[in-house]
């Protein structure tokens, strides 16, 4: 197996984060390693690939670049930047898995970062403070994806408590609002930009709640290609004969969790069948996969 394949199946392996991670991990490695080559070249580091990549605010250059839209919300140039959205989309991401599902996930990074980017060039066309700056600004990051995680996760659960290093246990909701008043503040700096699509993703992680409080996902309507994206199989239809059993006194949260790190020790076990065999099972593992194969819950 060679080292991307290595690479692939270790993202396809992981959870949805992970696999997030990946992606906006392997175009910041491709797009600075084109860099190097323009800096090389004579160019001055100066790199075409990422103003094909980033989502102008110019409305014509927009139009003669529309995958932009999209492309934007994985692109990173500096380090500093792709480790905090890293890091913010891993301790965030893993938060909003506890009570949502992996494809709702993509769905709102995606959503958010759509609608960031939108928000991002609608202000940079109607605020005249902007007018000088549109044929010259750029969006690029995945900074309004991850907070339209985060503001979705914060009023999902508000009170859920969280360990700040030097700081302590802090909940949600104070981090999503310092947060929000922070980029509020930060539109009238020098990176204005990106504030706004900062903004415009927190708006979108807000109205994602509200709709699904209302029994409206709208992570379905995003196109199919785009959340089946990581996956490797098509999803299965469900069982219409399978019925949810709670154990006495579970919450539906709690039951979601279990039924996660069941499947996450049942997959374990498939994968170690199909490396060593059965008979490198252990006795416990042996009654694991003996007692799925006679549940139709896990």
């Amino acid at each position: 197996m060679s080292l991307i394949d290595e690479i692939r199946a270790a993202a396809r392996s992981g959870g949805m984060v992970t696999q997030l991670i990946a992606i906006n991990l392997g175009v910041f490695l491709i797009v600075n390693l084109v860099g190097v080559f323009y800096f090389l070249g004579g160019n001055g580091g100066s790199n075409m690939l990422t103003s094909y990549l980033a989502v102008p605010a110019s409305i014509p250059m927009l139009w003669t670049r529309p995958w932009t839209i999209f492309t934007y919300m994985f692109l990173h140039e500096g380090f500093l930047h792709i480790l905090f959205n890293i890091l913010w989309l891993y301790w965030f991401g893993t938060i909003f898995l506890q009570y949502f599902s992996s494809k709702q996930l993509l769905g709102l990074y995606i959503l958010g970062g759509l609608f960031g980017g939108l928000f991002y060039i609608v202000s940079f066309n109607v605020f005249p403070v902007f007018a000088p700056h549109v044929l010259r600004s750029y969006a690029l990051g995945a900074s309004a994806s991850v907070i339209a995680i985060v503001a979705a996760t914060a009023v999902y659960v508000p009170n859920y408590v969280v360990q700040l290093m030097f700081i302590g246990p802090v909940k949600l909701k104070w981090i999503a609002i310092v947060m929000i008043v922070l980029d509020v503040i930060g539109v009238s700096s020098g990176n204005s930009g990106g504030h706004l699509a900062h903004l415009g993703g927190a708006f979108m992680g807000w109205i994602f709640i509200n709709s699904y409080r209302n029994k409206t996902d709208l992570t379905k309507f995003i196109p199919w290609i785009a959340t089946n994206l990581f996956s490797k199989t098509k999803t299965k239809k469900k069982n219409p004969h399978m019925h949810v059993s709670y154990k006495r006194g579970e919450t539906e949260h709690e039951y979601n969790a279990r039924k996660r790190e069941n499947q996450k020790q049942l997959d374990s076990i498939l994968e170690k069948v199909k490396k060593d065999g059965y008979a490198s099972l252990s006795r416990a593992e042996k009654d694991i996969l003996f007692d799925s194969s006679n549940k139709k819950d896990l």
